[in-house]
């Protein structure tokens, strides 16, 4: 670095100053040609994450995917009417015509979050909080990419899980009660009957410094016993995209409910709810983990009160009718733990395999070392040209093996 402020300073004590700029533009001549090699090398080799973030995805692969809606063949009993409890077969092929929403693959990848081996980072806790009829903690953690993912686990004590699973589907229930005051509209877009798939539209009311969100997302629910596993995301479709609200593409927000033993006598008369939740908000990230850090627990407060008025009302004689959205929350998918193992152990094989062949036909050239070889080349072609003036070989050769290292790690 001395060596290049003391050609500098040289440079700069020229009496006449096109001697100066000459010298200037052979002293700059080695940058420029390196950043015209490195921006062209970085464009020929771009790596897939970069084509991933400049959103050069494969038009044609999204397009095929805004096509993709969920259907139902089956009529489905009258808006109103009682329904009971139902459990479909995992390996009965469903609506094979249509392609479902929610699939297997989705509770695959619940079950991998529920265990805690899905192989993302490590949790970090957020808050704990713990009254005389419930419980709660959250975590949260931040991928590589993507928005800030949570995970939280709140006991309800003397609930069950099916009171639990209707309580949180029930939409109409969520606006009438008020317990989720940021729900504003939800409208059911479509449905399967056979397996209690749906495709819902929500519009969330944001914060006055934020336009209100429009969400489309696909409904399934899967049970094991009396462990139900609830999945909610973002699906692909056709509804018109409006300026306001603004639609959000990428959500995630799933449950495993399941029976877990009271700390007040040990019986299994709780019920824990596992939510694993992420969005993407359009809101920047740090902006967004504030906001959800000072606004988790007035939102997550109004839930236990919101449960126990559900309770009541769906206790009390002459209630009525479920709401159509329970009918569908009932409709669930029976399945068994050791097939979802299996089809992991085997999507794990298939990439292994895919891996290995990769790395087996990746092939061993020089052009590995392009960024090297180029700005070595360069500066032997400079120096062996240039061996007069204030640009010495030792300047040349010193720009020259730093872009060779930034060469080697890129």
């Amino acid at each position: 670095m001395a060596v290049i402020l003391n050609c500098l300073i040289e440079i700069l004590k020229k009496p006449a100053i096109g001697e100066i700029f000459s010298e200037l533009a052979i002293f700059f001549a080695p940058l420029w040609i390196a950043l015209a090699v490195g921006l062209f090398v970085g464009w020929a080799w771009r790596p897939s994450w970069a084509v991933e973030k400049l959103g050069f995805q494969n038009s044609d692969s999204s397009a095929n995917e805004e096509k993709t809606r969920v259907g139902s063949s089956v009529n489905l009993p009258s808006r109103g009417s009682t329904m009971e409890e139902k459990e479909v077969i995992a390996s009965r092929p469903m609506t094979p015509e249509k392609e479902l929403a929610v699939s297997e693959s989705d509770l695959d990848r619940l079950c991998r979050l529920v265990e805690e081996r899905d192989g993302g980072p490590t949790w970090h806790k957020m808050m704990e909080k713990s009254l005389p009829t419930w419980s709660y903690q959250a975590w949260r953690r931040d991928p590589e990419a993507g928005p800030t993912q949570y995970r939280s686990s709140t006991v309800f004590e003397d609930a069950t899980p099916e009171i639990v699973r209707d309580f949180f589907g029930d939409d109409e229930f969520r606006t009438k009660n008020g317990w989720d005051d940021m729900l504003l509209v939800h409208e059911i877009l479509d449905e399967c009957a056979a397996t209690g798939t749906m495709v819902v539209k929500w519009v969330r009311k944001f914060p006055f410094f934020c336009s209100d969100r429009e969400y489309i997302i696909g409904r399934r629910i899967w049970n094991v016993g009396r462990t139900y596993y609830c999945i909610t995301k973002g699906v692909p479709n056709d509804v018109p995209r409006h300026n306001k609200p603004r639609r959000v593409d990428l959500y995630y927000s799933s449950w495993c409910i399941r029976p877990v033993e009271s700390k007040r006598d040990g019986q299994m008369t709780a019920c824990e709810v596992l939510l694993f939740h992420h969005e993407e908000m359009g809101i920047p990230r740090e902006i967004a983990k504030l906001g959800v850090r000072q606004g988790m627990w007035g939102c997550v407060r109004r839930i236990e009160p919101g449960l126990r008025a559900y309770q009541l009302v769906r206790s009390s004689p002459g209630t009525g009718p479920v709401s159509h959205y329970v009918e569908m929350a009932r409709i669930n998918t029976k399945f068994n733990a050791e097939e979802v193992a299996l089809r992991e152990e085997e999507t794990c094989e298939d990439a292994s395999d895919l891996e290995s062949d990769g790395e087996a036909k990746k092939p061993q050239h020089w052009i590995g070392n392009v960024p090297k070889v180029l700005a070595i080349g360069g500066a032997v072609a400079l120096a062996c040209t240039i061996d007069h003036g204030l640009v010495t070989k030792a300047v040349i050769f010193g720009v020259a093996r730093q872009f060779a290292r930034i060469g080697k790690r890129l």
